[in-house]
């Protein structure tokens, strides 16, 4: 049950709708040491792991993109048990989420509910570390209103035998405002043995380095900053070796996109709206890039969007 080796420090986060296969593929390529699917529902895969022959029709992944952690949620003990042993032999580690602020799931007793609730949560972390010989990691929020059971919560985890925590210092309250308060990292680099991963702020190299020496976190896990720019990958691993690291073009940008439309193209559960939506976070920050995604809406087809951002963005 011991964690994998990873090729860097820049984890690629998980996000609904948004870390398909495709884009982590691209993001495993460019420098993330590790990648997770997104959120996946535990009655969603007991279901469709009796209806379906290969799990890879419901949640698609690449050996190229390993290590690869599942990331489930949902809290009925029984279904956690059976959702736990179908995805272990197909995943390295199977991370558990505690941050989800979305109301739709946290009024399912999932998620970020449950970190007001540290007696279920050590039932949910003994059922899932007895039903797998996988590393067994969980993602947390610090609290609901206030940051208030979160040093609880992660006592359970390393009492329990998870090998590893993510943590966004933000409340649910907060959803993604304000400032994520990176001193509660170190607090709780601090509190425990296990491995902590940093989440949250991270927009730039320096933003990376900055919280590993701030915090003393093992690890820092990136995630909108990584849709807009995947090479951001690339550029924290350099800047955490060498100290440098080197800017790219809005041209370059774009041809890591049409490199993740030929992924695309490889998995048939990627809906095109999510695709399309990963075009508008690729020419964030670009010139002309309000009129450009104006158009990325109107297309409806792989090939309508290579041929937009290829007129539009490649000199």
């Amino acid at each position: 049950m011991t964690l994998p080796l990873f090729s860097s420090k820049a984890f690629f986060a998980p996000m609904a709708g948004v870390s398909d296969p495709a884009l982590r593929l691209l993001c495993k390529e460019l420098g993330a040491g590790l990648v997770v699917t997104e959120f996946t529902n535990i009655h969603a895969v007991v279901y469709k792991g009796a209806q379906l022959k290969s799990i890879k029709e419901f949640i698609e992944y690449s050996e190229e993109e390993r290590p690869v952690a599942i990331q489930l949620f949902g809290s009925d003990l029984q279904a956690l048990e059976k959702a736990v042993k179908i995805v272990s032999p197909h995943f390295d580690i199977i991370d558990y989420n505690m941050g989800c602020p979305a109301p739709h799931i946290t009024e399912q007793m999932a998620c970020s509910a449950l970190l007001q609730e540290p007696e279920l949560t050590r039932k949910i972390f003994r059922t899932m570390v007895k039903a797998t010989d996988k590393p067994v990691t969980v993602k947390i929020r610090a609290g609901v209103s206030a940051p208030d059971k979160w040093r609880e919560i992660a006592l359970i985890a390393e009492e329990e035998g998870l090998q590893m925590i993510t943590f966004h210092p933000r409340t649910v309250k907060q959803h993604y405002s304000g400032t994520a308060n990176w001193s509660l990292i170190k607090e709780l680099k601090q509190l425990v043995k296990i491995p902590v991963v940093g989440n949250g702020d991270i927009r730039t190299p320096e933003d990376a380095k900055r919280m590993l020496d701030e915090t003393g976190c093992d690890y820092v896990m990136i995630g909108r900053a990584a849709c807009q720019d995947p090479f951001l990958f690339t550029q924290v691993n350099d800047y955490l070796e060498k100290g440098t690291y080197r800017e790219i073009s809005a041209a370059e940008r774009i041809q890591f996109f049409f490199r993740y439309l030929d992924y695309a193209r490889n998995y048939p559960t990627i809906p095109f709206a999510s695709i399309r939506l990963q075009a508008m976070h690729f020419t964030k920050g670009e010139v002309g890039g309000k009129v450009i995604r104006a158009k990325i809406g109107k297309v409806q087809t792989i090939d309508e969007l290579h041929e937009l951002l290829g007129k539009s963005m490649i000199p």
